[in-house]
């Protein structure tokens, strides 16, 4: 929004956030510290949301709540576009539902040693690369050694109709008849960074499921789209052997937030290539800042053609999460997780109360008149002037 001055932020605060709107967070943290808890503590229900709560909505909470957890994946579906919707009712409705499932998560870890009880994996590349064949390989690999798999595929909206063609889950034929894995292929809607809006709430409702490996695939990115990395325990970047010299892996931001780098496509006329590429980016990693005191990023090759290379990427996967845990870093990374999770829909709610003011929507026609005419800059359209803004305090 550009520069806001402080009587702009007092009028955010005092008249573009409605009463109820204002204090829905201390409410929350209320709600939340006064939660009861049922049934061993796995049934969790915020008091002040529950009371408004008519029989309807109770019984369709209660039955998602307790399909969920059974591991129905009707019910994970259904929860799942709950929390997509941006009807304002339903959308509190998204928020309790997650309160318990959150609740019935911490429970879990905390029979588990305070672990997480899933592993969170982000796939992101350009368009291209291979990442829906990829994922399905790996994902028939994984449900035959007995994990539970969920994908959750980021498809692109159109920027004309809005409309997503959700191409994603044909590709994968063979896995979205496999019972223990459950495939959502969501929009982005106009969401920036490869994810969309609730990719987060998708991951801990699919956690709350029972699904112990959570795959997140982004649409096909450029250099600097990397929201999933603040997302999930690891990210992993694929690129196909024509994916450009080590001068090109130095400058993409994205290889920065890469903990494994997967040459994909490694068979055939393109296994030279692929080498190349490996050996090429290998180096060109060596040349970053390390994140991390207890791994080092990869390059590794793959082929999901023929299956080469797809348990050693796995086995990579596995060897990251166990070093992370030992080392308590992966932990402390979730918990950074949610600060991010936090300001980003914080940052969200209030652009969408101040766009949808009376006396903010009553200024934009003027001020974009005026920005289009050239009389302003932008810039300047964002702080609030007396002459042409009308009064705020």
């Amino acid at each position: 929004m550009g520069r806001l001055s402080l009587s702009l932020i007092r009028h955010i605060s005092a008249t573009v956030l409605p009463v109820s709107r204002r204090c829905c967070l201390h409410q929350g943290v209320r709600s939340y510290r006064s939660s009861v808890e049922h049934r061993g503590g796995v049934r969790t229900a915020v008091s002040e949301h529950i009371q408004e709560l008519s029989g309807p909505e109770q019984r369709l909470l209660d039955k998602l709540y307790e399909g969920l957890i059974g591991g129905q994946r009707a019910s994970l579906a259904e929860s799942i576009t709950l929390v997509e919707t941006l009807h304002p009712r339903k959308k509190e409705l998204a928020q309790v539902l997650l309160q318990r499932v959150l609740a019935y998560r911490r429970e879990q870890e905390g029979r588990n040693g305070g672990k997480p009880v899933a592993f969170r994996v982000g796939l992101s590349g350009p368009p291209g690369a291979g990442k829906s064949t990829f994922i399905e390989v790996v994902g028939k690999m994984l449900t035959g050694r007995g994990h539970k798999l969920a994908v959750l595929a980021v498809d692109p909206s159109s920027c004309t109709t809005g409309g997503s063609l959700m191409g994603d889950k044909t590709r994968m034929t063979e896995l979205s008849r496999d019972m223990n894995a459950f495939i959502r292929p969501s929009p982005t809607s106009g969401t920036l960074g490869g994810v969309t809006r609730t990719t987060n709430e998708a991951i801990v409702l699919c956690e709350g499921a029972g699904y112990d490996v959570v795959l997140v695939e982004t649409v096909g990115v450029g250099q600097s789209e990397f929201a999933v990395a603040d997302m999930v325990d690891m990210f992993v970047l694929l690129i196909p052997p024509a994916g450009g010299d080590e001068l090109q892996g130095i400058k993409r931001g994205i290889i920065e937030r890469a903990d494994l780098v997967v040459v994909t496509k490694s068979d055939g006329e393109l296994l030279v290539p692929a080498r190349r590429i490996q050996a090429e980016y290998t180096s060109a990693l060596k040349l970053l800042r390390k994140r991390s005191k207890s791994w080092n990023p990869k390059v590794v090759r793959a082929s999901s053609h023929s299956n080469e290379g797809i348990p050693e990427v796995w086995a990579r996967m596995e060897s990251y999460r166990d070093a992370m845990l030992a080392s308590g870093e992966l932990q402390g990374r979730r918990r950074a997780q949610h600060k991010v999770w936090m300001w980003s829909l914080i940052q969200e709610s209030v652009l969408c109360h101040f766009q949808n003011h009376p006396s903010v929507r009553d200024a934009l026609p003027h001020l974009e008149e005026r920005v289009t005419k050239g009389l302003i800059s932008p810039d300047l359209s964002s702080v609030p002037d007396p002459e042409w803004l009308p009064e705020l305090d």
